[in-house]
């Protein structure tokens, strides 16, 4: 049986820093047309055979039904977790997912193209993250179950849109988003507040465009 893949972390603290509204839908953002929700695919793919060049600046454009963001990717702290990522994305893997999880204030989580929380690729890698990293906003990182070593990595990840620095360093960090943020933001209102973080309006992943300097 498939295992939800979260962050995991005890969210009722969380949920309870976020204020009064922490159970009611998120306003939906202006600049976001509704679309709608992807087809539930299980998509499996072979690891990556080669790694990326850590002489290379790498760069992940995620065009979105909401607008486009730019993660640069930690290819000399991850490489493993970046050459999957880069892979995947080339082979279109993420082509048409959606966030299905989105918690305001917090993260919004992408990458499974059965939109349950419980896809993956068939196979994971891992980069256990040094003792100092924090996961502060704009950081994009790896999810994963509870159960799973630290720095293990599928293919979800999530982009943190608030404070997370609380978060201990378990996630795999994959980069940290250098252009779109206000299209981050804007993304990460249309959940709730709930540990489930349920979309309040789907927002799908069109593409991933790899690049390299």
């Amino acid at each position: 049986m498939k295992r939800a893949v979260v962050i995991a972390v005890a969210l009722a603290a969380v949920l309870g820093g976020l204020g009064a509204e922490s159970l009611t839908a998120a306003t939906p953002a202006s600049g976001c047309p509704k679309v709608p929700k992807p087809k539930s695919q299980s998509r499996e793919r072979k690891p990556p055979k080669k790694s990326l060049d850590p002489g290379k600046i790498w760069t992940a454009t995620f065009q979105t039904s909401c607008g486009s963001f730019t993660v640069r990717l930690s290819v000399k702290a991850s490489p493993h977790t970046t050459s999957s990522f880069v892979s995947l994305a080339r082979s279109k893997y993420f082509d048409d997912t959606y966030f299905h999880r989105i918690i305001p204030g917090f993260v919004i989580q992408g990458g499974d193209p059965t939109g349950t929380g419980k896809g993956g690729p068939g196979y994971s890698t891992v980069d256990k993250p040094p003792e100092k990293t924090k996961y502060v906003r704009g950081v994009v990182a790896m999810a994963k179950t509870s159960t799973e070593p630290a720095g293990t990595a599928g293919s979800q990840f999530f982009v943190v849109t608030g404070d997370a620095s609380f978060l201990p360093a378990d996630y795999a960090v994959l980069g940290t988003v250098t252009k779109g943020m206000p299209i981050v933001a804007r993304i990460g209102k249309l959940g709730r507040r709930t540990e489930q973080g349920t979309p309040t309006q789907i927002v799908v992943i069109r593409s991933i465009k790899i690049s390299s300097r």
